[in-house]
């Protein structure tokens, strides 16, 4: 990768940015991870092809457009009276949602509905249920015609997974950080375009991702290195991500899944620069996007580029558990929802959508026992 001096590219134009340049002359797409109006149009204006948001994503944006949500929240529940709390705060989800994917309808014109959709992620909480992530799924892709669904790679989400899919919803596997976890929802997903497709339903126009999040298995790998005192190599789970995310595109291509792989989870410029010219979505929050426009690295096609032996073989030899993400068969799907990164993520997001819930409530019904000014 070539790099520039900083100080020329602090500010690039849109067309000379980096990741547009990026999506311009390689297979690789990127999205904002992030339904926020004003970061979407930044991203779409430097190739952005979508966007995702989930309940920490929804927290941040109702803060970060406060100026809007705090008039609007207040109105909507004023506009339905008899909603509970928890309806109120679908709702208020549903219309971000909606609101975010009008900014990306150019791009799904454009592109004849295969790129431009917006990820809405279903209740973290229903992660055990299949029926009601189903539901909830086939709602949430009726909200927009660009819309997409974020299921969680547990066991149930499996099942979900091809149910919805063949109920034709695009989805967006989520809460997966290991081979075996996107292996098992590219198959899922596979089998429900094949049951549309013996029932003459359309799928060409379908286009559902895998999403890894890289960065959250270079922190459970950093989490077990410090707990278990483990003597790694301080550059090893960095490599991490980097490595299952590599592995598991091999084994697409050879399988041939019409599901295309989504890196998540940013944490350091490899979950960009390594991943460049594969056939892949890569979903950066704005501050990452920003970093690397600034950065002067020139994108170099780097999908086929082997990741260190030695990182890879020190990690194996010393952590199980990367073992057990790196491995096509290292997990049972009966174990996905409890391997320890995805345990994590569950427990975090559905913390976040209770938190949510409370904003909502303190935004509706504000708390009087607070010292204003």
């Amino acid at each position: 990768m070539e790099t520039k001096p900083v100080a020329q590219v602090l500010d690039p134009a849109p067309e000379q940015a980096p990741l547009a340049k990026m999506a311009r002359t390689t297979p690789t797409d990127f999205w904002n991870d992030s339904c926020a109006v004003a970061e979407l149009e930044y991203a779409v204006a430097r190739g952005a092809t979508g966007a995702t948001s989930n309940p920490p994503i929804v927290l941040e944006v109702l803060k970060k457009e406060k100026a809007h949500w705090g008039a609007r929240v207040p109105e909507f529940a004023k506009q339905h009276p008899d909603f509970t709390e928890v309806e109120l705060t679908w709702g208020i989800v549903e219309e971000m949602a909606v609101r975010g994917a009008k900014v990306l309808e150019p791009v799904f014109v454009r592109e004849k509905g295969l790129k431009g959709r917006l990820s809405l992620q279903t209740n973290p909480a229903n992660y055990p249920n299949v029926g009601r992530m189903v539901e909830q799924a086939v709602h949430f892709a009726s909200l927009a015609p660009n819309m997409q669904v974020k299921l969680p790679c547990t066991a149930a989400g499996i099942d979900a997974m091809e149910e919805a899919t063949y109920r034709g919803v695009n989805i967006n596997a989520t809460v997966s950080f290991t081979v075996p976890q996107v292996l098992a929802a590219g198959a899922a997903v596979q089998r429900g375009l094949e049951r549309r497709r013996a029932e003459g339903l359309e799928t060409a126009s379908m286009s559902p991702v895998i999403t890894m999040m890289v960065g959250r298995l270079d922190d459970w790998m950093k989490v077990l290195v410090d707990r278990d005192n483990i003597a790694l190599h301080p550059d090893a789970p960095n490599w991490a991500g980097v490595a299952a995310f590599k592995r598991a595109y091999g084994i697409f291509r050879e399988r041939g899944y019409k599901a295309r792989l989504l890196s998540a989870a940013y944490r350091h410029r490899l979950h960009w620069t390594e991943f460049v010219g594969g056939d892949v979505v890569l979903t950066m929050p704005y501050s990452w996007q920003v970093r690397f426009n600034a950065s002067g690295i020139d994108p170099e096609p780097r999908m086929d580029a082997p990741v260190p032996a030695d990182m890879v073989d020190d990690m194996l030899m010393r952590i199980p558990d990367f073992r057990r993400a790196y491995e096509p068969d290292g997990l049972a799907p009966a174990e996905f929802e409890h391997y320890g990164a995805a345990s994590r993520t569950l427990r975090n997001f559905i913390q976040a959508y209770h938190d949510l819930q409370g904003q909502i409530r303190d935004m509706v019904l504000p708390n009087p026992d607070l010292k204003i000014g």
